[in-house]
């Protein structure tokens, strides 16, 4: 096109506008690599110039983002249509189409604003007023090729990594423990080192079960682990403390397991607030992967144990809230949480904690309790757990024999993993000495500037050296050797699996760990007529057993009874908790959970009951015991027994084997006070009346005596 013509499409109105220079290059790479391309597009400022546009704006915040479908919001490009669309802009200059837009959607909605307030577009070589039929057609079809484009150009690229892919050679970074050999095969480091933490990472989950269980082993142990690290843009395997991150991954990928697997979490699009976004997919199976090649290389760990620890991960990860997971041993006393199943609705029972201490476990199945039904069941788990145990027992007796000897040879090695750990480091830093040794040698000693750095260096690496083998010897100090007479004892609990089973010692997390290894799960189920359970346990390995047991009683059967609740309220105005607690364990009464009364379980169930009380007795001036009555006035506690049994003296109890509450205003009246006298001064107590004299009386009359005494 002449520069008449294109002089012609630019007009005063456009120049009266700014004109915006569009820059973009598609990933960070191309940034910082192919800087000439970046420096053709910011050379269309000097075009835009030479077109009579005094303010020229050039647009960079683009740099380094795809156009491309799903790709992230382009906050330059959303600029630049906000300012066309206020009439700011005169004519957008690219060096090519593609720079702007790489969909439909864009390119529409660029080429409708443009026209709309009459904007011109300009590449490298020529100038398009949308206004021009051919001009909307050239532009048209040059933004069409620039959708197809991409599309072709990234099915060739997945194409050709496919075909790499389905050979097993495209391998962008080896994992840690995986080398390149001479003839380009993947072969294990033959850093003995690496090799051994590797496979320690395999050997302790499945001894442990956890993924955070083992790394908290890891960093207790103080052993550390090989990472991949970029050093002087070259990748390196570097010694760290392991995360939680990377010792998930490392148990989850299996390449360790000599599998090569390519499509494992593909990309996919999907619709977020309105627009089309690519996100990573879960991972798949290595089943469903794209490509998936067993026997790739040597394995760290087997295919089938591979298999076995992704299933272990699965069942703890409770997170996803699948029904179908037992989740990981834990520290509570609930022997058989995540292994329960209702035999009703199918739903996994959970376990919660409750009592004063919050370790008694209790199984409940929730039913349709969150639609607004009924718990299908529940029931208490400390008696379940004890005749689970025993049922337990029955199987694991017979082996108990080949229990203690893995005990006794387990003591035995017990640390070696950390120590031989240990060793590989030592042996490391070693060979880091020497060599720093070597460099120091090698340099001219009158050169200090570099001898003494060299210097410093080879004695960082000999103190770390010191210090591994003070370690190691600390360690060696504690290896445990295991004598004749405690492998006789070991030996001998072999023989006594119940009572090591049920001994306090034993915590319950090694005896879940124990009931896991065998069992598969157990279904529970309940008849509400007679209140018994049903339990059926799925052993490993297919075998099923069945037992049956009473449902132990709940809260409602455990509560204070109605008798009980009645004698504490009548005694608790006038005695103290005490008082109340001898009287129901003199009565033979016991408490909902058929303990003894104590003073702290008659507070309990008084303030449960709502009933106001104290702890001990209150003493009141109008109110008298027999014993109090008898120290006061001087006489016997049998003497006021029989005045209350003859009916002279009145008294009141407020429960069997309760204290008699005597009145002090009636041993005051003058019936029991002439009665008292005359019992102190004949030594007679007559309770019939006044008829005392018509007795005879005990002693004879003195000689002498004028009343005839």
């Amino acid at each position: 096109m002449s520069g008449t013509a294109i002089s012609a499409k630019v007009t005063s109105q456009h120049l009266e506008r700014k004109a915006v220079v569009y820059v973009r290059q598609s990933t960070d790479k191309q940034v910082q690599k192919n800087t000439e391309s970046r420096r053709l597009q910011e050379g269309l400022v000097e075009r835009a110039r030479e077109l009579g546009f005094r303010q020229v704006e050039l647009v960079e915040s683009d740099l380094g983002c795809s156009a491309g479908v799903g790709a992230a919001r382009r906050e330059g490009f959303d600029r630049l249509i906000a300012s066309v669309a206020v009439g700011e802009v005169g004519i957008i200059l690219s060096r090519e189409v593609s720079r702007l837009v790489r969909t439909d959607k864009d390119w529409c909605r660029l080429m409708e604003v443009c026209q709309l307030f009459g904007t011109l577009i300009a590449d490298e070589e020529q100038i398009y007023d949308l206004a021009l039929t051919d001009d909307q057609l050239i532009l048209g079809i040059k933004g069409t090729m620039s959708v197809v484009e991409l599309k072709i150009l990234h099915m060739r690229m997945v194409a050709g990594m496919e075909a790499k892919a389905r050979r097993g050679e495209l391998v962008r970074m080896l994992a840690p423990g995986y080398v390149y050999d001479g003839d380009g095969k993947i072969v294990k480091d033959p850093d003995r080192r690496v090799a051994e933490a590797m496979e320690l990472v395999f050997r302790k989950f499945r001894e442990i079960g956890s993924v955070r269980q083992t790394l908290l082993w890891f960093r207790s142990s103080g052993v550390e682990l090989p990472v991949n690290k970029s050093v002087g843009g070259k990748m390196r395997i570097v010694w760290r403390a392991p995360t939680l991150c990377f010792v998930r991954s490392v148990l989850g990928n299996a390449f360790y397991a000599g599998a090569y697997l390519w499509g494992r979490r593909p990309q996919e699009k999907a619709v977020v607030d309105g627009r089309l976004v690519k996100r990573t997919a879960r991972q798949h199976r290595a089943e469903e992967c794209r490509v998936c090649i067993r026997d790739h290389h040597e394995p760290y760990i087997e295919w089938d144990r591979f298999q076995e620890v992704q299933r272990m991960i699965e069942e703890n990860n409770t997170q996803r809230g699948s029904d179908e997971v037992s989740g990981a041993v834990r520290e509570g006393q609930g022997l058989l949480a995540g292994l329960l199943r209702c035999g009703r609705c199918g739903r996994k029972l959970h376990v919660r904690y409750w009592g004063k201490k919050g370790t008694s476990a209790r199984y409940a199945c929730v039913g349709d309790f969150s639609e607004g039904g009924n718990y299908c069941l529940s029931f208490g788990g400390a008696i379940v757990d004890r005749r689970f145990g025993e049922e337990l027992l029955k199987v694991l007796s017979p082996l108990g024999m080949e229990a203690s000897l893995a005990a006794a040879e387990r003591l035995e090695q017990e640390g070696e993993q950390r120590r031989e750990a240990m060793r590989r480091q030592r042996e490391q830093t070693e060979y880091a000495a020497r060599k720093a040794f070597e460099q120091y040698d090698e340099v001219d000693a009158r050169n200090r500037l570099v001898a003494s750095e060299l210097e410093r260096r080879w004695n960082e690496k000999l103190e770390e050296v010191q210090r591994l083998k003070a370690a190691l010897s600390e360690e060696e100090q504690k290896r445990r050797v295991v004598s004749e007479e405690e492998r006789e004892e070991i030996l001998a609990l072999g023989e006594q699996v119940a009572a090591v089973w049920q001994s306090p010692r034993a915590p319950a997390s090694l005896r879940k760990r124990i009931i896991r290894t065998v069992i598969e799960e157990v279904i529970v189920d309940l008849d509400a007529e007679d209140k018994t359970l049903t339990f059926t346990i799925r052993w490993k390995g297919g075998s099923h057993t069945r037992f049956e047991m009473l449902k132990p009683a709940g809260a409602a059967a455990q509560r204070t009874s109605v008798d009980d609740v009645e004698i504490i309220r009548r005694m608790a105005a006038r005695y103290g908790d005490d008082m109340i607690a001898r009287v129901l364990n003199m009565l033979g009464r016991k408490t909902g959970k058929g303990n003894r009364w104590t003073m702290l379980r008659v507070a309990t169930a008084r303030k449960r009951a709502g009933i106001a009380g104290q702890n001990r007795t209150k003493e009141d001036p109008a109110t008298l015991t027999v014993v109090a009555a008898a120290r006061e006035y001087g006489v016997s506690t049998s003497t006021i027994k029989r005045l209350a049994a003859s009916g002279v003296l009145s008294k009141e109890q407020a429960a069997p084997w309760a204290p008699w509450e005597i009145g002090r205003a009636d041993m005051e009246s003058e019936a029991v006070q002439r009665i008292i006298q005359k019992l102190k001064q004949t030594g007679k107590l007559n309770l019939e009346g006044d008829g005392l004299g018509a007795q005879k009386t005990l002693f004879p009359p003195a000689q002498g005596d004028s009343n005839g005494r």
